[in-house]
């Protein structure tokens, strides 16, 4: 019988309506449905699901305890709390289903049963999601971390930018670094990023949730680097805190402690040090009681500890256990086709205090800054080009913006605008060539693929192709 105009005009019957017709459509689309009363008691099962709870008719399921049809089961407790449970995967005979549960109320909104409904049985259509609501999760207790605690690093592996061979073979060491809680020695000069390899290396690793320490020898004044590392026994010297001092050992327990400038370390710590490592234990300072410690130490250096070794400043016995794994990570000046992520990554740093919005770099700008030796490393470009910004109106940065700024290097690389014989090319023309030079890098770094080489530039295919058919490189029309 159909509805009258007044039926279909009464909110109550729509209401209703509307609950037949999502229940209907629920059972045709899911894989099963089955419902229990109040009591937990079997009340509904479709013939879908029969197959797979094992049984052949339905009456096999009405009136039983629902945990005797599915062991394990939440359904008695959706009836019994009245909460529903939107999304769960539930194991049943050997395969993972995607199920949800939900009241049943009566016209006085009691809760008189549940019903469940089997929305996939197959998981695997799921898992893009599932992966994704994992990674999120784990990147929620991560910035959860970091905001309580003060000592968590902030660096990961994304941030140490560049594919260089160089750059590439030192990521992929940290990654072996991360998988394992080895010594760990980076060397290199000045400025080239130990420390933020070093925060990168513990937050890839299963101590990321634990302190991270850092501390540079080369700071601590002599007569304080002992108990800077061990603590202090109460009162163990005149002076001395009467409750005692941690060491900085004991406050990286569990996690990580980064020891910066390790070559400047005193020989007569060295010993204690070689020990830590050895035993895991340390004595704090004034007291004869052994403290168990786990803690993954990463050292780094700027000098040639070898030479240290054969000049006696550094023991040999401690280079060695300091120099499982070692990494070394390039000068700035020997990854200049890095040059352009590099200044992208530390301009969108610098940025992030929201005085520099939009701020860019041109490829005139670049060419200036591939023309500088960089002997502080990326330390020192990071400062050139904060200052650039602070100094420039547009946040435009040009080769003009590092003109008076830039240091005078004796081992400065040429200018590509200045010729063999000392006369020097129009600024025009020097900057397209950079412009090509940039085009062609591009390509034969995506191995001539045009979307990925407009992709690292950051501009557009279209704009990609004009410029390669401004320099004669290509047609100047993208293919059909």
């Amino acid at each position: 019988m159909s509805p009258t105009s007044s039926d279909a005009s009464d909110p109550a019957y729509v209401r209703a309506r509307a609950m037949v017709t999502l229940f209907e459509r629920l059972e045709h689309l899911c894989e099963g449905a089955i419902a229990i009363d109040r009591s937990g008691r079997v009340i509904y099962v479709n013939e879908k699901y029969l197959a797979s709870l094992g049984l052949k008719q339905t009456a096999e399921a009405i009136g039983r305890p629902i945990e005797e049809i599915i062991p394990n089961s939440l359904m008695r407790n959706v009836a019994e709390s009245g909460e529903p449970i939107l999304l769960d995967i539930m194991e049943l005979g050997g395969e993972q289903l995607v199920v949800t549960r939900m009241p049943i109320e009566d016209e006085e909104r009691n809760v008189i049963g549940a019903i469940g409904f089997v929305l996939y049985d197959h998981i695997e259509s799921l898992k893009p999601l599932l992966a994704r609501v994992t990674q999120l999760e784990a990147d929620l207790r991560l910035a959860r971390r970091q905001l309580s605690n003060a000592r968590a690093a902030r660096f990961t592996l994304a941030d140490f930018v560049g594919t260089t061979p160089a750059i590439a073979q030192a990521k992929e060491f940290a990654k072996r670094a991360a998988r394992q809680s080895v010594t760990v020695l980076l060397t290199g000069e000045t400025g080239t990023g130990k420390e933020l390899l070093a925060q990168a290396i513990h937050n890839a690793s299963s101590r990321a949730d634990k302190p991270f320490v850092s501390v540079n020898v080369a700071a601590i004044p002599e007569t304080l680097i002992e108990s800077e590392f061990f603590g202090t026994a109460p009162g163990a010297y005149t002076g001395a805190d009467r409750r005692g001092r941690e060491g900085k050992f004991r406050i990286a327990d569990g996690g990580t402690l980064f020891l910066d400038e390790i070559g400047e370390m005193p020989l007569q710590l060295q010993a204690k040090l070689l020990r830590v490592l050895q035993e895991r234990e340390i004595e704090p300072l004034g007291s004869d009681k052994i403290t168990k410690v786990d803690v993954r130490v990463i050292a780094a250096t700027n000098v040639d500890l070898r030479k240290r070794v054969s000049d006696g400043a550094f023991r040999a016995d401690l280079y060695y256990r300091l120099n499982v794994l070692s990494i070394d990570l390039p000068p700035l000046r020997k990854c200049l086709d890095d040059l352009p992520e590099i200044c992208a990554r530390l301009i969108e740093d610098i940025g992030a205090s929201g005085d520099f919005v939009n701020a860019r770099i041109t490829p005139s700008g670049l060419s200036a800054l591939a023309r500088y030796d960089w002997p502080g490393n990326v330390r020192e470009l990071r400062n050139i080009l904060e200052r650039a910004l602070i100094l420039s109106d547009s946040g435009r940065l040009t080769g003009d913006d590092f003109a008076h700024i830039l240091p005078v290097s004796a081992d400065a690389h040429p200018a590509p605008a200045q010729r063999m014989t000392g006369s020097v090319v129009p600024y025009a023309e020097a900057e397209a060539e950079f412009e090509k030079q940039t085009l062609e890098h591009a390509l034969a770094a995506s191995n001539g693929q045009i979307t990925e080489a407009a992709r690292m530039l950051r501009i557009s295919r279209a704009t990609f192709y004009k410029k390669l058919a401004k320099f004669g490189l290509a047609s100047g029309s993208p293919p059909v």
